[in-house]
């Protein structure tokens, strides 16, 4: 049975993210991003995704944001293409309070300032990759959301639940895994005492994990779409 410290914990988090999730629905405009080279109806981004695609996305909410700070980008959320045989394209996603899927348009529609960016795979995937994706994604379907971003827990989020999908599914290998004391010691203007406030006060320096911001810069993909989608 969780500990009480525990369940403070957890009740804590819960309540954060589940105003992420009302935040995110509204039109949040984004803090201090880069300027945007252009825009797209999002009914036109539709026709252009394929699956195995890695949709990236800004959640307005503030703590999203210091994770975008913290990674030294505008992206916080990221999620991955998985059927476009629909009236909609099917983003499988780790969320709050658990992992499931979403069509692209509501995707991208949380996005603050409709700002979106997708990335494509170096080399073009088979039947049985596409297949093998949606099947390792089902596998993850209705995990709640790790808001400790550890990458060994039991749960999940965004930039984890798509580095597994492709390495399960594709066999292909995205963001860079790393420690809480090496991420926040590339960005010495990081929110030190918002992650320390976040972890009840001591941050888990030793805690590997993996970014939306790290799976951004994998070498090799290619930019399908990256500005607005209006």
């Amino acid at each position: 049975m969780p500990s009480p410290a525990a369940l403070l914990r957890h009740g804590a988090c819960a309540a954060l993210l589940a105003a992420a999730c009302a935040a995110a629905a509204q039109d949040v405009a984004p803090s201090a991003s880069p300027p945007v080279p252009r825009t797209m109806a999002a009914a036109e981004l539709a026709a252009r995704v394929q699956v195995g695609d890695l949709v990236f996305t800004r959640i307005g909410f503030y703590p999203f944001r210091k994770v975008a700070d913290a990674t030294r980008t505008w992206t916080n959320h990221v999620g991955i293409v998985l059927d476009v045989s629909g009236p909609e394209p099917l983003v499988g996603e780790s969320r709050f309070p658990f992992s499931g899927t979403t069509t692209l348009a509501r995707f991208v529609a949380r996005s603050a300032g409709g700002r979106v960016a997708v990335m494509r795979l170096p080399a073009a995937l088979d039947d049985a990759q596409r297949d093998a994706i949606a099947a390792a994604a089902a596998r993850r379907a209705h995990v709640f959301y790790d808001t400790g971003f550890d990458l060994h827990s039991r749960r999940q989020f965004c930039s984890r639940y798509v580095r597994e999908v492709l390495a399960e599914g594709a066999g292909v290998e995205v963001g860079t895994v790393q420690d809480f004391q090496g991420l926040l010691a590339e960005a010495p203007d990081a929110d030190v005492g918002f992650w320390r406030a976040w972890y009840f006060g001591s941050i888990p320096w030793r805690r590997e994990t993996v970014t939306p911001a790290s799976v951004l810069r994998t070498p090799g993909l290619a930019t399908v779409f990256d500005g607005v989608a209006a």
